[in-house]
C-alpha cells in the first residue's frame, strides 16, 4: 500500500480512500492488533492499517503533499440527539518555539488548516471490532469560526509571553483550548519567560465545538441563528467584548423595565436568558446560538443581595455515586471534562434598598487554573468517601452525610441536587441516597464577580 505520506498527493485522494471505509467493521481492516491497545486505537487502526503509514507525533500534517491531517472522532448518540464524545486534540504546544509565531505560522495552523474528519458511534459495551467508520469529510474552517479560532491562539499566546504558561486553563478560550497532555497532566515542560514549569499541553477543539462540527458538517444539522451576524466585526473586537459591548446600555434596568422593553410576557425559570437573548437581538434562548453552542458557554444568572452577598451557590450536573467511585484520573473525570474548560456568562442582578433587582452588567468567567486544584481536592474526597461508603446520620431535618461541606473548601462542595429524597441513586454498597451534585461555593462566586470590579 505504500507510506501515507506518499501514496495520497492530493485531497481527493485522501478523502477517496477514507469513504471506502464507510460500513467497514473495524476488525475487517485492523492488521496488526492495534484495536486492544487502549485510547486512540481506532485512530492508529485507519493510519496503519487503512492508509499504510506509522502513527507519528511529527509537526507536518499526516499527508504533507495534500496538506491534510487525519482525525477520527467518536460521537455519543443520547437523547438530545448527536454530541462528540471528547475534545479533538491536535498537536503538543512548544512554549519555546510558539511563543514568537503568529496564528498563520504556528504550529496548529499548519498541521491542522485542513481536516481529514472520520466519525463513528462510540457504544458501551461494543466490541471495538464492531464499531464502523460512517462518515469522512474535508473539513477547513468557516471564516466565523476560525476569527475566533485566531483569537483563542492569541489568548494562550499571551499567557505563554507573559510567563505564565502555567496558568493556562481549557476555559481561558473558547473554540480552541490548550487541554492538558500526559501520564496525568504531570509531564511539565519549560517556558521562554518563567523558570516555573508549565503542564504539557497541546492545542485542542472543545467538545462543545466538535458536537456542532459533528452536527453541521457530518450529519447535516441547520444553522442554528448567529449572535455575530458579520464575522468581519470579530477582526475589531473580541467576542466576549462584543457582548458586553451589547448588553451594556441595558445596565440599571430592573427585571419588570426589561420584560417590559422587550415585549417579554413570561415566568419562565430562564427569563434573565430570554431577556439577554433580546437584548443581542436573537430570538429563543441565546445557550442555542452557534457560537455559544460551538463554544459551550454556560450563561449563568447571579444575584447579589443588599449586603453585598451571593444568596445561590452554583451546581453542576448531578453524578452517578457508582461512576464517580469508579473515577481514577481527575483529568478524565465528569466534573473535570465539564468545569475545565467551561466558558460561563454571568448576568449579575444587584438588589437594591427597595429590593428590587437591578441588571448590573454581564461578565465572561472559567475558572482559574490554582482554583481548579483545589476542586481537584474536593472531588478526590467524594471518590474517596463514595468508595469507603457514606455514612449517613439521621437528624431531626433529615438525614446528614460525610461527603465535603461548603465549610472545608473555599471553592467547593457537595450536596444534593435532585427533586427531594424520594429522588435516589444507587450507592456502590446498594444503598440509595438523594441524588448530589458538585457545587462551587456562593461565597467564591461572589470572590470572583467582586474581582472584576
Amino acid at each position: 500500500m505504500g507510506n501515507g505520506n506518499t501514496a495520497y498527493k492530493t485531497r481527493e485522494a485522501v478523502l477517496r480512500r477514507a469513504q471506502e471505509a464507510v460500513g467497514i467493521p473495524l476488525k475487517e481492516i485492523d492488521r496488526t492488533g492495534r484495536l486492544s491497545t487502549g485510547k486512540g486505537a481506532v485512530g492508529t487502526v485507519i493510519e496503519e492499517s487503512w492508509y499504510g503509514y506509522s502513527p507519528n507525533s511529527e509537526a507536518e500534517p499526516d499527508f504533507p503533499e495534500a496538506g491534510v491531517e487525519l482525525k477520527v472522532t467518536p460521537y455519543l448518540h443520547g437523547k438530545k440527539g448527536i454530541r462528540a464524545k471528547e475534545r479533538l486534540v491536535c498537536n503538543i504546544i512548544n512554549y519555546m518555539e510558539e511563543y514568537d509565531k503568529t496564528f498563520d505560522t504556528s504550529s496548529f495552523w499548519h498541521k491542522c488548516h485542513t481536516l481529514l474528519l472520520m466519525s463513528y458511534e462510540y457504544r458501551k459495551g461494543i466490541p471495538k471490532g464492531d464499531y464502523k467508520i460512517d462518515a469522512a469529510i474535508l473539513f477547513q474552517f468557516p471564516e466565523e469560526d476560525l476569527e475566533i479560532i485566531r483569537q483563542d491562539w492569541e489568548k494562550i499566546m499571551e499567557k505563554v509571553r507573559a510567563g505564565r504558561a502555567h496558568e493556562i486553563s481549557e476555559g481561558d478560550t473558547l473554540y480552541l483550548s490548550a487541554c492538558p497532555k500526559g501520564v496525568n497532566a504531570s509531564s511539565m515542560r519549560q517556558q521562554p519567560f518563567s523558570d516555573i514549569p508549565a503542564k504539557q499541553r497541546a492545542y485542542s477543539l472543545k467538545t462543545s465545538y466538535m458536537t456542532r462540527v459533528l452536527n453541521r458538517y457530518l450529519f447535516g444539522a441547520e444553522e442554528s441563528p448567529s449572535v455575530i451576524r458579520d464575522w468581519r466585526l470579530l477582526r475589531k473586537c473580541r467576542f466576549e467584548e462584543y457582548i458586553v459591548k451589547k448588553v451594556s446600555p441595558f445596565y440599571g434596568m430592573t427585571q419588570k423595565e426589561l420584560k417590559l422593553h422587550f415585549q417579554v410576557n413570561s415566568k419562565a425559570k430562564n427569563l434573565n436568558e430570554i431577556l439577554l437573548a433580546r437584548m443581542l437581538e436573537v430570538t429563543g434562548r441565546i445557550a442555542y446560538t452557534e457560537e455559544f453552542q460551538k463554544a459551550g458557554i454556560i450563561p449563568r444568572t447571579v444575584r447579589v443581595q443588599k449586603n453585598g452577598k451571593v444568596k445561590e451557590s452554583m451546581p453542576f450536573p448531578a453524578f452517578d455515586f457508582i461512576e464517580l467511585s469508579r473515577e481514577e484520573c481527575w483529568e478524565d473525570s465528569e466534573l473535570y471534562i465539564y468545569l475545565a474548560p467551561a466558558k460561563f456568562l454571568f448576568a449579575i442582578f444587584q438588589q437594591r434598598e427597595d429590593g428590587a433587582y437591578v441588571f448590573d452588567r454581564v461578565m465572561f468567567w472559567n475558572i482559574p487554573s490554582q482554583d481548579l486544584e483545589e476542586v481537584r481536592k474536593v472531588w478526590e474526597r467524594a471518590v474517596r468517601t463514595v468508595r469507603e461508603g457514606v455514612v449517613m446520620t439521621p437528624m431531626s431535618r433529615g438525614i446528614r452525610n460525610n461527603l465535603p461541606k461548603q465549610s472545608e473548601s473555599p471553592v467547593a462542595h457537595v450536596r444534593p441536587h435532585g427533586h427531594g429524597a424520594e429522588d435516589t441513586l444507587p450507592l456502590p454498597d446498594g444503598r440509595r441516597m438523594e441524588k448530589h451534585c458538585f457545587w462551587l461555593n456562593s461565597t467564591y462566586i461572589r470572590k470572583q464577580i467582586s474581582e472584576t470590579f
